[in-house]
């Protein structure tokens, strides 16, 4: 029934929004606030889009799940009430599984050696490998790294884990990397995740740092670890009958002004990054930079697990070797 609700919801935005004499309107929708470094990257999208197009192509932005979460939207993607939509690789691995590898633990050496594989040659492997599922992946955003961050402890050593409920996304990966490392892994909608650390329900979560500020969960949880236990992209997406739909000249706009607002939203999330960890440091809360190794071998039981798989295996080594 609420699937259905944000459909009919949809519609009637599209359909209300919709001037067929005016320039073709792409309609995007994701969950961020427009104060978030990856919305502003969106702006940026479609500033270049209609730039490009020499104002043929136009950008509709909604923000906030005004059109539903991560995954209904997707569905929305998929049989075409909605052009576009911004995601998690998390949760673009419940469609097609190559996003799944972007989420192993300590799988990217550094910030520039997760970039050179995700605008590399398996970079564009996984973001084609939705299109068998209608989705077609456009560029991926940076979304920092995740850490862990807890309200009666802190964090410095994996064993410290023990007995701590954590949050986690609906993930199979990161319940089984909390897990290894000694935590309880308690997976949970973000936003039923305040009043969990607040009433005790969760010991902590993870997150990074522009999440964890606007979440405002630093006013309960005031332990922030950065460990940065995974680096999971965000993904800019488009449904495949839709880009079908588009000229070839309307492809390469489209897909030019999102590498260009890629580019500009690195600079977006470093910049905002700076800003929350002033604002944590201002607001009391410790920071700790522990030793990643001790995490890393802690979790190693879960890389070897994923690596089972010959297909993903086949990936793992061929990040691990760029």
């Amino acid at each position: 029934m609420k699937k259905f609700v944000f459909f009919l919801l949809a519609c009637f935005l599209l359909s209300a929004c919709q001037d067929i004499t005016g320039p073709k309107t792409v309609y995007l929708a994701h969950s961020l606030p427009t104060s978030h470094p990856v919305h502003k990257g969106m702006e940026v999208f479609a500033s270049s889009l209609r730039e490009r197009s020499a104002g043929e192509m136009d950008v509709k932005i909604f923000p906030d799940g005004q059109l539903g979460s991560e995954r209904e939207v997707l569905e929305l993607l998929q049989i075409g009430s909605i052009a576009m939509t911004k995601v998690s690789a998390a949760t673009m691995a419940n469609f097609a599984p190559e996003y799944e590898v972007l989420g192993v633990p300590y799988l990217f050496r550094s910030k520039d050696h997760m970039f050179s594989v995700l605008e590399g040659a398996t970079g564009k492997k996984i973001l084609n490998s939705g299109s068998d599922f209608l989705l077609k992946g456009l560029c991926f955003y940076d979304a920092g790294s995740r850490s862990f961050y807890t309200v009666e402890r802190p964090i410095k050593t994996p064993t410290d884990l023990n007995g701590m409920k954590i949050r986690v996304m609906n993930h199979q990966m990161s319940v089984d990397m909390v897990n290894a490392m000694g935590g309880a892994a308690t997976p949970m909608a973000y936003g039923e995740l305040y009043s969990a650390l607040e009433q005790g329900v969760v010991d902590g979560a993870e997150n990074n740092p522009p999440s964890f500020v606007t979440s405002r969960h630093y006013e309960i949880a005031k332990y922030y670890t950065l460990d940065e236990h995974s680096s999971v992209p965000d993904v800019l997406v488009i449904g495949t009958s839709y880009w079908a739909a588009l000229s070839a000249q309307q492809q390469t706009w489209l897909q030019a002004a999102a590498s260009e607002s890629a580019t500009a939203q690195k600079v977006f999330w470093r910049e905002n990054v700076e800003e929350c960890m002033k604002t944590l440091k201002t607001a009391g809360v410790e920071i700790f930079r522990p030793e990643k190794s001790m995490f890393a071998e802690s979790s190693a039981q879960v890389v070897a697990a994923f690596s089972k798989d010959p297909k993903m295996k086949l990936l793992v080594d061929a990040i691990s070797r760029q």
